[in-house]
């Protein structure tokens, strides 16, 4: 069902209870009203016929007149019976069965007055006494007048009901479609929007409903898709590139060496230029091994509780074996007392890697030579790790692809590497609950720093 009729549907159901509740109390406190009034209008009867036809020969002659005029001024269907305290009935005036039966007039012997209904008629007894004895009197009527009233206000009742639910559903639908309108126009928005149109936006996220929460929303999942759409073009863009080179070295190497005969000397250079390009695309292979290894669950990767700068020192010397000429300063800010909050707890290998890849980056884009100077710290609940080289720095265009795979920067396509490095260190370090920053100004250098939560939890002291 659409929401449309549903919202419809629940609104109509909604006002048809009150409606429904509203009309019921009327009528049953309308019915209740007349009921109480007619049984005083009957009892002020039973007063009357009791003091007209007991006390005729105790009272004077105007008095006995004004009684009969009050007596013969009767209740529609009206019907009177006088029973002495034998139970035999003495006067009866008016047709219709009273129910004057023993248990009722001993029920008003008891209580002095009772009130029942028989059928449509209702009867008022009451005990009377007098001179010569106690009486039991009935009184009764029909209240036909007030009961066809409250018939025509039952009828009202339900034909304003029918014809109030006509226009609360006219209303209804009219509200729902008006109530719906803004996310009509989100859905039609949103259907406009296809893989080359990731640069459009919803036109609802400037208000402050929740129409427009959900409008953000989807416009923040829009700027993260056409993000990963970037960054994917600009992968495969670059993975292509880069695998391409070797291999078309080495076709052409060896179509060369196939065109005439070569020496000796001439086919071993064949092989090692061709061996040198197969070293390269193992290179990169593996590189996209390792990305798709920092990419899988963290509940799968054995993690073990490690001292961070021992870490990094051992980065460090690996880093240094593969680039003899380099230098690595390794400094200490605010070292703590308690050496436990330098111990993190993740895969030694996978933080090895991604340490020594930052490292190697550092170098590689610094001018030969130069110290690269790093920075162990603590803060807060984190150990921090601060890189920071004098190369030739990035580009800040160029800073929001430096994790894509592949990706290598316009001013550093003469330096020798894949641009599997830093892409590698922050999934590893994504893993791990931690995160890697970047920054950098043109041919003033580069800053990366590696955060990681502490394994332990510290509540700091109070002085």
């Amino acid at each position: 069902m659409k929401l449309r009729y549903r919202l419809t549907l629940q609104f109509a159901s909604i006002f048809a209870l009150i409606l429904v509740l509203f009309s019921l109390v009327i009528y049953y406190f309308t019915s209740l009203y007349r009921q109480d009034d007619f049984y005083k209008r009957i009892q002020q009867r039973a007063v009357v016929a009791a003091e007209y036809i007991l006390e005729a020969d105790e009272v004077s002659e105007q008095q006995r007149q004004q009684n009969l005029i009050s007596f013969y001024h009767e209740l529609p269907y009206e019907a009177v019976r006088v029973y002495n305290s034998d139970g035999r009935l003495i006067f009866s005036k008016g047709e219709g069965d009273l129910g004057g039966n023993p248990r009722i007039l001993e029920k008003i012997k008891q209580e002095q007055q009772v009130q029942y209904e028989v059928d449509d008629r209702q009867v008022v007894g009451i005990s009377y006494s007098d001179n010569q004895g106690n009486y039991s009197v009935l009184a009764s009527s029909v209240d036909a007048y007030s009961l066809r009233k409250l018939q025509h206000l039952k009828v009202i009742l339900i034909i304003g009901f029918l014809g109030s639910m006509v226009v609360v559903l006219i209303a209804g639908w009219a509200f729902s479609k008006q109530a719906m309108r803004p996310i009509t126009k989100v859905v039609s928005e949103v259907e406009k929007i296809s893989a080359s149109d990731l640069h459009m936006r919803l036109s609802s996220a400037r208000g402050k409903d929740e129409i427009s929460h959900l409008a953000q929303t989807f416009n923040k999942m829009l700027d993260r898709l056409e993000l990963a759409f970037e960054m994917q073009s600009t992968f495969v863009s670059n993975a292509s590139h880069e695998l391409r080179t070797p291999l078309t070295a080495m076709i052409g190497e060896l179509e060369v060496a196939l065109m005439k005969p070569r020496t000796s000397v001439e086919y071993e250079r064949v092989l090692q230029s061709t061996l040198e390009d197969a070293r390269l695309l193992t290179e990169l292979s593996n590189g996209l091994l390792q990305i798709a290894q920092a990419s899988i669950d963290s509940s799968k990767v054995k993690q073990t509780e490690l001292r961070f700068d021992e870490l990094v020192w051992t980065a460090r010397e690996q880093a240094l074996k593969r680039q003899l000429n380099a230098r690595i300063d390794v400094d200490f800010e605010n070292f703590p007392d308690d050496e436990d909050r330098l111990v993190v707890k993740g895969s030694e290998a996978l933080l090895l890697i991604a340490v020594v890849n930052v490292f190697e980056n550092a170098i590689k884009f610094s001018p030969p030579g130069q110290a690269i100077k790093s920075l162990i710290k603590v803060q807060g609940h984190e150990v921090v790790l601060e890189v920071k080289d004098q190369g030739l720095g990035i580009s800040k265009e160029d800073l929001k692809h430096v994790f894509v795979p592949f990706f290598r920067a316009d001013n550093v396509r003469s330096i020798t590497g894949h641009g599997i490095g830093l892409p590698l260190a922050e999934r590893i370090l994504k893993l791990h609950k931690g995160q890697i920053l970047i920054e950098s100004i043109l041919s003033e250098g580069t800053r990366v720093t590696i955060k990681l939560p502490q394994a332990y939890t510290f509540i700091p002291s109070r002085a």
